[in-house]
């Protein structure tokens, strides 16, 4: 199992500071090279506060070896050209090292948030990922642009702004999915799934795997072959009292994603469906603080992982292990000591 770490700004802290203390932008590439130098197998950014392009271009510069990622990017807001550039720009910076994750986002935030038409998810995404790849091999083997598609009708491409072959032109691309369309468009076009932390492994188990796997028998293709990617929900201290506090955190967390309805299949699953719309009214009404106190014990553990230093890798290897290749995980790295206890849960998190 690959270990990866979600590095927004203010996760994995260089140097003698309070592990709340965000780093700033400029760091970004100091923060990459700590997570490369605590052996962790890549380093990723999700688009949320920054551009995670820019970021990891910053990471590419300050590291050597360490995988680089989105997870993820937004696709339809850019244009596939747009993306196309972005992703060859930092596959040529980092030697190879890069991942492209893309999400596409939910109904409101593609109309409202950025102003475009709607469309269905998946089939937006495959002519997506297509258009990406037709322009791609444009640019590597240099022949002419033709792609069309439902979405796109992509014929121009000219010297001055083709940037030519690189060393390793095939980028893996991973879809953020957590419905059975877009979980079986990854295993049909895409290198890896990149899974909500909602998804337990019970949902992973009965909704993920059997879609993946329709997915790449549509073209063929060996269902192994796509890496499962997982970002659980974790909630971890160094000591039992510490993680009390750190689970209320979880606990609020879970809470949110409980009155989202895009995530409500996997509580349906569980049969908390009735609980999931009551959430959903909370939420409608800014009654944010009440959400929590619909969180179970028994869901909070079911959706997240909780545990100390000393419990936590056996407890995510338990749940994950046969079920992913890649996990996201990342704890402070305030000082020396802390890095030797992040070193051993990786060491367990791959026993």
């Amino acid at each position: 199992m690959l270990v990866e770490s979600l590095l927004p700004l203010g996760k994995l802290d260089p140097g003698l500071r309070e592990p709340d203390t965000p780093l700033h932008i400029g760091e970004f590439g100091t923060g990459a090279a700590l997570a490369e130098s605590v052996g962790l197998d890549a380093v990723l950014v999700e688009e949320t506060k920054d551009d995670p392009f820019q970021l990891l271009a910053l990471g590419a510069a300050a590291t050597s070896t360490i995988g680089l990622g989105t997870s993820v990017a937004m696709a339809f807001p850019r244009s596939p050209t747009v993306t196309a550039m972005s992703a060859w720009s930092l596959q040529k910076l980092s030697g190879g090292r890069f991942v492209l994750g893309l999400g596409s986002q939910v109904r409101a935030h593609i109309q409202r948030r950025y102003g475009l038409p709607w469309s269905a998810p998946a089939p937006w995404m495959r002519d997506y990922i297509g258009a990406m790849r037709a322009i791609w091999a444009c640019w590597q083997e240099g022949g002419p642009l033709d792609f069309e598609s439902e979405h796109y009708d992509l014929n121009l491409m000219v010297p001055l702004f083709d940037p030519g072959p690189i060393d390793h032109p095939n980028i893996p691309v991973h879809i953020a999915a957590v419905g059975p369309n877009m979980c079986a468009l990854a295993g049909e076009v895409a290198e890896g799934v990149r899974l909500h932390p909602v998804c337990t492994p019970r949902f992973i188990d009965e909704e993920v795997l059997p879609a993946l796997a329709r997915g790449a028998a549509r073209t063929d293709r060996d269902v192994d072959d796509v890496e499962v990617c997982m970002k659980p929900l974790i909630g971890t201290a160094p000591d039992a009292e510490a993680l009390e506090t750190v689970t209320d955190t979880v606990r609020a967390r879970v809470a949110f994603y409980l009155s989202t309805p895009s995530y409500r299949r996997t509580f349906e699953l569980h049969g908390w469906g009735d609980i999931a719309r009551e959430a959903s009214v909370l939420s409608r009404t800014n009654r944010w603080k009440e959400l929590p106190g619909l969180v179970t014990d028994e869901m909070l553990h079911t959706v997240a992982t909780v545990g100390t230093y000393e419990e936590i890798a056996g407890r995510l290897r338990d749940r994950y292990r046969g079920r992913t290749d890649r996990i996201e995980f990342s704890i402070p790295v305030p000082d020396a000591a802390s890095a030797e206890v992040f070193g051993s849960i990786l060491a367990e998190l791959r026993a």
